[in-house]
C-alpha cells in the first residue's frame, strides 16, 4: 500500500509526461520482477502428483508405524512373559523359604517341648529330692528334739541326784556338826 502511495506521489511530482511514463514503466517492471514465474507456479497436475507422492509417503509412514507398534507389542509381551516367569520363580522361592522356615519352626517347637519335658522331669526330681531332704531334716529335727528331751531328763535326773547328794551331804555335815557340838558340850 505504501508503494502505491509513493508511486502516486512521485507521479504527481513528476515535471512532465515522459517522467510520469518513466515512473510507471519502472513500477510495472518491479511488479513483473516480483510476480512468480510460470515455472514457479504449481499446476493442478503438479499439485495432484505431489498429493499422490505425499499420500504414498503417509502410507509408508503409517505402515512403518504399524510395524513398529507390532514390534513394540511383541517386545512388551516378551518382557511381560519374562517378568511373569521371574515373578513365578520368586513366588516359588518364597514358598520354598516359607516351607523351610515352617520346618525349622516345627523343629524348634519340638526342641522346646523336649526342653519343657526335661524341665518338668528335673522339677519333679528336684521336688522329690526336696521332699527327701525335708523328711530327713524333719527326722533329724525330731531326733534332736528326742535327744534334747533325753538330755533334759538326764540333766534333771543328774541335778536331782546332785541336789539329793548335796542335801544329804549338808545333812551329814550338819549332823556331824551337831554331833561334835554335843560331844564338845
Amino acid at each position: 500500500m505504501s508503494t502505491a502511495f509513493d508511486l502516486s506521489s512521485q507521479i504527481d511530482a513528476a515535471p512532465d509526461d515522459h517522467a510520469r511514463f518513466q515512473l510507471l514503466a519502472e513500477a510495472i517492471r518491479a511488479l513483473a520482477e516480483q510476480a512468480p514465474r510460470p515455472e514457479d507456479i504449481a499446476r493442478g497436475a503438479d499439485v495432484r502428483e505431489s498429493e499422490l507422492r505425499l499420500q504414498k509417503e503417509i502410507e509408508i509412514v503409517r505402515k512403518e508405524m504399524r510395524e513398529s507398534e507390532l514390534r513394540l507389542q511383541g517386545q512388551i509381551r516378551e518382557v511381560e512373559l519374562r517378568l511373569q516367569g521371574q515373578i513365578e520363580e520368586m513366588r516359588k522361592e518364597i514358598r520354598e523359604v516359607e516351607l523351610r522356615l515352617q520346618g525349622q519352626i516345627e523343629e524348634v517347637r519340638k526342641e522346646i517341648e523336649v526342653v519343657r519335658k526335661e524341665m518338668r522331669e528335673v522339677e519333679l526330681r528336684l521336688q522329690g529330692q526336696i521332699k527327701e531332704v525335708e523328711l530327713r531334716l524333719q527326722q533329724e529335727i525330731d531326733q534332736v528334739r528326742v535327744d534334747l528331751k533325753t538330755t533334759e531328763v538326764n540333766l534333771r535326773t543328774a541335778m536331782h541326784r546332785q541336789t539329793v547328794w548335796i542335801i544329804g551331804a549338808i545333812g551329814a555335815v550338819t549332823g556331824l556338826i551337831r554331833l561334835l557340838d554335843w560331844l564338845l558340850a
